[in-house]
């Protein structure tokens, strides 16, 4: 295997960090040339030092000069920010793959440019095919370049087609952890801090995912995400609560068989299975004891207590701006519980009331897709500031 160039954008999140642990563990397989981060300087400037990238960019003109003044000795080139930043490192000549692991809206358009000047993507970014997916998966297909999946459930899938023909597959199962309140009821649900939502069980993950598992619109955003990366039909699509995190999805055949991938719940798994694709790599990891494990459970979700997974599946069906339009409000009404505005359960408020303001647009035109997401996102605001008051 030669050595791939990867650009990292996100590279001071949690994924971004767990790639650069796999490519610091083998750096006969990959070199990191570019690298985008949001307003973590000093992370990224720790960063530079240790893999020499040819690129960097950070999201606001004003982080330029400081971080400049950190790296005086270690990094000659220019600094770029914001999107048009975020893709000049996406679209570096040197690079094989492009790594999308930011969190939000914010990946889509590097993701689309990078696509389109023929570099792999390993994605990590879910809200791209959730707000763009019809386009990003032609895009792909016009420009022959792989996609390749990062997140641990789709990944899972990714690995379990492998166990068959794409025409012989009657299901997609996701599975969810279920997050921190699985157990909890309806009437407790108002009283939920940001602390507790964000201490998932299982996973290590930034705040906005942690959020995202915490009301199952994570898993909603994934349900969207598995049509477009697998071309299945929403309604050939399930989820069920698995809460040791072990099975990390599932693949049903028309014969009955059903193929899984387990693993214990560390990212670098699936990380490494996508940059080193199709090849595998020896990782440095605790294996898997199915003996110590025990009982693993599966249960259906409860749609009731966690009505963001419900929503999900309903903008998928109804298609359009809708899912876009989802995942926007989504991100303003987590930012506002995160900032103690607005309760857990109004999060999943905020989004039905946007949701029931119809937004039009063509999936298949960019421009309109992020009309939609701005759109949406002054709804969402609207409807948080109506709730405050």
């Amino acid at each position: 295997m030669i050595v791939k160039n990867i650009s990292l954008l996100g590279s001071t999140g949690s994924i971004g960090k767990n790639v650069l642990s796999v490519v610091r563990a083998n750096p006969d397989l990959f070199r990191i040339v570019g690298l985008s981060v949001g307003k973590n300087i000093s992370l990224l400037a720790q960063q530079v030092r240790d893999f020499s990238p040819l690129s960097i960019s950070v999201a606001d003109e004003q982080l330029v000069a400081p971080l400049a003044e950190m790296l005086s000795q270690d990094y000659q080139g220019e600094i770029f920010f914001g999107d048009s930043g975020n893709c000049r490192v996406a679209t570096l000549a040197d690079a094989d793959m492009v790594v999308t692991a930011v969190v939000g809206a914010v990946g889509l358009l590097p993701t689309m440019e990078a696509i389109r000047a023929g570099k792999d993507i390993g994605l990590a970014n879910k809200e791209t095919l959730v707000m763009a997916g019809r386009l990003v998966m032609k895009t792909v297909q016009e420009h022959n370049v792989r996609l390749l999946p990062i997140d641990s459930e789709h990944s899972a899938v990714f690995q379990s087609l492998e166990a068959g023909r794409r025409q012989d597959v009657d299901r997609i199962i996701l599975t969810a952890s279920g997050g921190p309140f699985r157990s909890l009821s309806a009437e407790e649900f108002p009283a939920i801090t940001p602390d507790q939502a964000l201490a998932h069980p299982n996973w290590q993950m930034g705040r906005k995912i942690s959020i995202d598992s915490a009301t199952l619109m994570n898993k909603g955003l994934e349900v969207i995400e598995a049509r477009w990366l697998f071309d299945t039909a929403p309604d050939r699509i399930a989820v069920v609560v698995h809460a040791q995190s072990i099975v990390h999805s599932l693949v049903e055949f028309i014969d009955g068989s059903v193929v899984a991938q387990l693993g214990i719940p560390d990212m670098r798994i699936p990380i490494a299975y996508a940059l080193a694709y199709p090849e595998r790599i020896n990782l440095d990891l605790p294996r898997l004891n199915l003996a110590q494990c025990g009982t693993l459970s599966f249960e259906e979700p409860d749609y009731v207590r966690f009505p963001a997974l419900k929503m999900a599946f309903a903008a998928l069906e109804e298609g359009g701006m809708q899912p876009a339009v989802l995942n926007a409000a989504n991100e303003i009404a987590v930012d506002a519980f995160l900032a103690g505005h607005i309760g857990f359960p109004d999060i999943s408020a905020v989004v039905a009331a946007v949701l029931a303001v119809h937004i039009d647009g063509d999936d298949l035109e960019l421009e309109q897709i992020l009309a939609a997401d701005e759109q949406a996102r002054n709804l969402a605001l609207q409807e948080v500031e109506r709730r405050c008051g």
